[in-house]
């Protein structure tokens, strides 16, 4: 049966005090993001990293994934690349040190078509997808920037098994459209993480100009509240009951992990997710 962690940054709290915050809401897992300050891989040496997991187990907590997300385009931009990939094999390697085999991402917006720029994306995420693969690890891409269909037809193209799915269905509600309940299905068989997260679309627009907009730190005229709001659990547009029933189906039973980026009151809002969660699934 699926685990309930939560993304410990979405606290907004320093790093410990997320985590203990975590396994106070009742969460069994948590995510951390581990691209700067205390958490970029090369600021936590080997002792560090050893403590950091003993106070994480001192909690009752595991490490579900670690996000690696350096931001900017992903990995659609060439040049950018090597600096990227060589940083991304670090937090790979950090992950492992805390006993996770998962490195979520954003590698940019996936053209559907065979383009340059595809190509580009493919060929740095097979140097990651060998690395991760050759130390037992996955790096996940995250769902939203195209459609579940696009996305499959890229990892199917891909050389390796080491990249796969951040299955985050409210993404596809705010951003493409698509169904998050068919999406499982059609990505099924890459999905190893997920967030629970949810949203509605309130205006229709091309995601690449949505995804330009976080990766250039904002665009001029433009407010993200016109197109999309992230909600709290159960008053967006994605179906839990029928979204955890493909998961199942699926066969895929690895956490959710409660994703809050928005609101006030993260705290009140992740307890309240983490109870929805329960009561969804009768626990």
């Amino acid at each position: 049966m699926f685990e309930i962690g939560v993304m410990a940054d979405s606290f907004r709290l320093s790093i410990r005090e997320g985590i203990k915050k975590s396994a106070e809401v009742g969460a069994t897992g948590i995510q951390l993001y581990a691209v700067s300050g205390e958490m970029d891989p090369d600021n936590l040496d080997a002792a560090g990293r050893r403590d950091l997991l003993k106070f994480i187990k001192d909690q009752g907590l595991v490490v579900a994934a670690v996000c690696g997300d350096l931001g900017g385009h992903g990995f659609a931009i060439a040049a950018d690349n090597p600096a990227k990939i060589e940083k991304s094999k670090k937090i790979v390697d950090l992950a492992k040190d805390l006993e996770s085999n998962v490195i979520t991402t954003h590698i940019g917006v996936v053209p559907a078509e065979d383009t340059e720029v595809r190509r580009v994306m493919a060929e740095a995420c097979n140097e990651l997808g060998a690395y991760a693969e050759s130390v037992g690890a996955a790096f996940a891409i995250e769902t939203g920037p195209e459609t579940a269909v696009t996305l499959k037809g890229f990892l199917d193209g891909l050389d390796t098994k080491g990249i796969r799915v951040n299955y985050d269905p409210a993404n596809l509600v705010m951003v493409t459209g698509d169904d998050p309940v068919e999406g499982v299905r059609i990505l099924g068989d890459y999905i190893v993480h997920t967030h629970a997260k949810d949203g509605v679309m309130k205006q229709k627009t091309d995601p690449k100009v949505i995804y330009d907009f976080f990766a250039e730190g904002g665009i001029e005229d433009m407010r993200m509240s016109d197109y999309f709001l992230e909600t709290p659990l159960g008053q967006g547009s994605v179906d839990f009951p029928a979204y955890l029933k493909a998961l199942e189906e699926v066969g895929y039973s690895g956490f959710l992990t409660i994703e809050r980026e928005v609101g006030g009151e993260p705290e009140k809002d992740i307890a309240e997710a983490v109870q929805f969660l329960k009561n969804i699934l009768g626990k």
